[in-house]
């Protein structure tokens, strides 16, 4: 299964070492290796383990139907919102800790994610 994680920062870049650290046991857990394709920011990570994987166009992650994951890291509701609501319109699964995004829109999210078949997971 193909993930993309939406921002690259403390916890962004976090979540990219868990699962590249994890993936044996992740993979053992859920019966599907989970691969990061892609990592979206607008900046520049020279020599990072990210780098072969950094985009800075959303087009390649929405567009893209490999991907399956969406991890939204960005925090704030702009661009954020508009990223998920699209993710979930396209089928993508989608997880996020974005307590501002789930305040305001965390009931539309749900329901879209619902009318789509899939998971929309905020904690």
């Amino acid at each position: 299964m193909k993930a993309a994680i939406l921002g690259y920062g403390t916890v962004g870049s976090g979540v990219y070492e868990v699962l590249q650290k994890n993936a044996d046991v992740i993979e053992a857990r859920s019966g599907e290796r989970i691969d990061v394709k892609y990592v979206l920011d607008l900046r520049e990570f020279p020599g990072d383990p990210a780098a072969d994987v950094l985009v800075h166009d959303y087009e390649c992650v929405v567009n893209d139907p490999e991907v399956r994951i969406v991890i939204e890291t960005m925090g704030g509701v702009k661009p954020a919102y508009e990223f998920v609501r699209r993710a979930l319109e396209k089928g993508k699964h989608v997880c996020t800790s974005n307590k501002e995004l789930v305040a305001e829109y965390g009931s539309e999210l749900l329901l879209l994610a619902k009318e789509r078949k899939v998971n929309f997971y905020f904690e």
